[in-house]
């Protein structure tokens, strides 16, 4: 925890008001203890940002020479599902975090406090969100450096930045479930693999899905990441907005609002 503490609140009956700004300052100091966590164990970042690079990386040099994208070169198709993917992946974190607190004893604390019961979620749902845009401007300058350019202007590159962080949030509150519905770090880390490789790699993150067989463009074509990234290469250099825009959001929206209650009823259960 950090020094500043939760639950400080007075004895008089407080209004809503008064409780909704309770709430918001619990999940505050929540936000802080998790940043500052990882600004203490600087490696957490470092391999955070590693893995993204890799990625990047290695479809520009190794896949790229043998995937053909009509009208872009490749690098300009695949960073915006890079950053998708990034965003995604960062999800990892949220998941394991909460099961880690909640085996050390953090939530039990948190929720023996008169604090916001959603201060522990809010405050790494958070901090997560701050993480996983510090990536993505990391991503933005490694693309620079293999040929992306945001050929769109300014106003558009902020709307894709904006966006993928909004799509990392949802998957985040889907982990976050997760991490409190498992418990166990290790079946969280087996349980991601199985769920975030197939959403992100059967999909056109990385190859046009048209090069796909018949029976999985079916799955890869309303894929939520499919329908983000079509957005973001829109925003980027070019292309119809709205169609894909609406769906991307329509999906975000809903998973917000599946699983954001889920996430909260499994941190009231979670012992």
């Amino acid at each position: 925890m950090t020094t500043t503490t939760l639950g400080a609140h007075h004895d008089d009956e407080p209004g809503v008001v008064e409780r909704a700004r309770w709430a918001l300052a619990d999940a505050q100091v929540m936000t802080r203890r998790y940043l500052l966590q990882l600004i203490r164990i600087p490696t957490v970042l470092f391999f955070s940002l590693i893995q993204p690079v890799m990625f990047v990386l290695l479809f520009r040099y190794v896949f790229g020479g043998a995937i053909h994208t009509a009208g872009v070169n490749y690098a300009e198709y695949m960073l915006p599902g890079a950053i998708a993917q990034t965003a995604s992946f960062a999800s990892f974190g949220t998941a394991i975090g909460l099961s880690y607190d909640l085996g050390r004893g953090l939530i039990d604390r948190v929720r023996s406090m008169p604090a916001a019961r959603f201060a522990v979620l809010a405050g790494r749902l958070s901090s997560d969100v701050v993480r996983s845009l510090a990536v993505v401007l990391v991503l933005i300058a490694v693309g620079y450096g293999v040929g992306f350019r945001f050929d769109n202007g300014a106003g558009p590159a902020i709307l894709m930045i904006l966006l993928s962080v909004l799509f990392g949030l949802a998957i985040c509150t889907i982990a976050a479930f997760v991490g409190l519905a498992l418990k166990d770090p290790e079946a969280v880390q087996s349980f991601g693999l199985v769920w975030l490789f197939p959403l992100t790699f059967v999909s056109g993150a990385f190859v046009p899905v048209a090069t796909m067989p018949g029976w999985l463009q079916a799955i890869a074509r309303p894929n939520p990441v499919t329908l983000v990234v079509a957005v973001m290469r829109s925003l980027a250099y070019g292309g119809p907005i709205t169609p894909h825009l609406l769906e991307s959001l329509a999906w975000i929206a809903g998973i917000l609002l599946v699983f954001a209650p889920l996430a909260v009823r499994a941190f009231k259960r979670a012992s």
